[in-house]
């Protein structure tokens, strides 16, 4: 079998991240701070950090707390949030362990379809209005969505802010990809246009420094924050400090900025490869270009065997994640191919590898 090409994994190949920026991050660290960067520190975060976040969204430091990963403040938040039967929208696809996460918890999902500019909040109104669900929570990925790469217009913003102003939910905007726009217009965040309260915000460091540095944060009402700052210091007493002090110093010298840009550039560049491959070997596929992120959803033609396709990509070496799998029923003919972790001299080998593999499934179902 030839080497894999994977369009799998949500992740940056080695060749965009900051290896030197990073070392010389972390000697400061170690050299500025020892005694923090050291220490338990307390399950807020480590401070200097925490303040940098907090200045970056124009908020207080009792409004943030930072964790070993986003998806540590994700369950921080759904544990404090949702119980079980508790009603919550989820967009239609959706990222995998959002949903996984929140059936572990007994949640009542509620999927509503995406649309090329976000979230049907038309259909999301008929929901709410015609339907009678009260949901606790909104889980909304407003940039560059994870799996489908699309990013949620202004005027979808506007009324969602509405929307859990008037019915009381609280709109959990998930945000990791913001920062990796390389085309369009930068829109605001929905936390930073709320006015009720409504809005919880989450972000990483796992795009824009690496993801294995496992830095996230939450950004919210501060009474909110400090309840999830009470289940943090009964679940780890404090977060990863060496990690977070490597971040601070990374951030503060102006390295992730320029990380930002060699990332935007390389991943620009390879969503142009991508899309005359995928347009020259799969002309019946159907996607939309993104702006920005890591991903991209493909729409096969009707009747396409997903399941076999995978099968038939495995075996030519080359990876994909089905779309069946952000989705709790649906999506047959539909995959999510990540660019983020593929080289510029592997897309078009993948691509023809991919074509093939859906020919082979077309030709097994006939």
């Amino acid at each position: 079998m030839p080497d894999v090409i994977s369009f799998a994994r949500g992740a940056p190949s080695l060749d965009i991240i900051d290896v030197d920026g990073l070392k010389a991050a972390a000697a400061r660290a170690f050299e500025r701070d020892p005694a923090g960067t050291t220490a338990y520190g307390t399950a807020v975060g480590y401070a200097p950090l925490r303040e940098w976040i907090a200045e970056k969204h124009g908020v207080d430091t009792s409004q943030v707390i930072v964790t070993n990963g986003s998806m540590q403040a994700d369950a921080f938040l759904f544990e404090t949030l949702v119980s079980s039967g508790d009603a919550v929208v989820v967009e239609k696809p959706t990222y995998d362990r959002t949903l996984l996460n929140l059936r572990r918890r007994g949640a009542d999902l509620r999927p509503v379809e995406l649309e090329g500019d976000g979230i049907d909040v038309a259909a999301l109104e008929r929901l709410l209005r015609d339907e009678g669900v009260r949901p606790t929570l909104a889980h909304i990925i407003p940039n560059f969505q994870n799996p489908a790469g699309y990013t949620l217009s202004l005027e979808k913003r506007k009324r969602l802010l509405e929307l859990a102003r008037e019915f009381g939910f609280v709109i959990f905007e998930d945000d990791p990809y913001i920062d990796i726009r390389f085309s369009g217009e930068t829109l605001p965040t929905m936390l930073s246009m709320d006015d009720s309260g409504s809005v919880v915000y989450a972000s990483s460091f796992s795009k824009t420094v690496c993801p294995g540095i496992r830095v996230g944060y939450l950004v919210g009402p501060a009474e909110r924050i400090a309840e999830i700052q009470r289940l943090a210091t009964n679940t780890y007493i404090s977060p990863n400090m060496v990690a977070q002090s490597i971040v601070y110093e990374f951030c503060v010298s102006g390295a992730v900025e320029r990380s930002i840009e060699t990332v935007k550039k390389a991943l620009a560049r390879r969503v142009e490869l991508l899309t005359a491959a995928l347009e020259r070997e799969l002309p019946e596929a159907r996607f939309q270009k993104p702006e920005g992120g890591y991903f991209m959803w493909v729409e096969l033609p009707e009747g396409t065997d997903i399941d076999r396709v995978f099968q038939e990509a495995n075996q030519r070496g080359v990876a994909i994640v089905k779309g069946t799998d952000f989705l709790l029923d649906g999506g047959k003919n539909t995959m999510r191919l990540a660019y983020s972790g593929v080289t510029e001299d592997q897309i078009d080998e993948g691509v023809r590898r991919l074509a093939e593999a859906v020919r082979a499934a077309a030709g097994a179902a006939v």
